[in-house]
């Protein structure tokens, strides 16, 4: 039988637990080659990571059933309009399977974005990044490795990706 402290303390533990992994937004460093992909862009183009060795890229995996990723979308225009001449790319990978809906969603936008779209309409993507919620950001370096990947969205987080951008361009 177990003490009421014991059990307090696995009660506090579990809710420890609990709090982490409710978090809103966290960021992971990481490491290593980002995983390569081939997926289809807007207008039938295609995209293929490897373009864009070199640069800085940020990779946003969206929905437009993701409130959050709604919110960020502008954002992230901002943020492509800006940094584009320097070497970084921002890569939105939708992940639902019907991309007509984004589509339809992205020209709706009272702001059009710029920057490549492209439609993991299976799903092989964003199982290749372990992508577990929406929005999900993940940052390559200019060698194309995976240095941290930052899962949801708050206003004010664009200000932890301004800084990974500014720190990984300066590289």
């Amino acid at each position: 039988m177990m003490s009421a402290r014991s059990s307090i303390k696995g009660i506090a533990k579990g809710l420890a637990l609990v709090a982490v992994f409710a978090s809103a937004t966290f960021a992971a460093s990481s490491s290593g080659p980002a995983p390569g992909f081939q997926l289809s862009g807007r207008d039938g183009k295609s995209i293929n990571l490897a373009q864009f060795k070199g640069q800085v890229v940020m990779i946003n995996f969206w929905a437009t059933w993701c409130g959050p990723c709604r919110q960020e979308m502008p954002l992230l225009e901002d943020i492509h309009k800006k940094y584009k001449p320097m070497g970084f790319t921002m890569l939105a990978v939708n992940v639902e399977p019907d991309s007509k809906a984004a589509e339809a969603w992205l020209g709706k936008l009272s702001k059009p974005v710029t920057f490549p779209v492209a439609f993991d309409t299976d799903s092989k993507v964003s199982k290749l990044y372990k992508v577990a919620g929406m929005p999900s950001t993940v940052f390559v370096d200019r060698k194309g490795n995976v240095r941290v990947m930052h899962k949801g969205y708050k206003p004010g987080d664009e200000n932890f990706y301004l800084t990974q951008i500014r720190s990984m361009l300066k590289e």
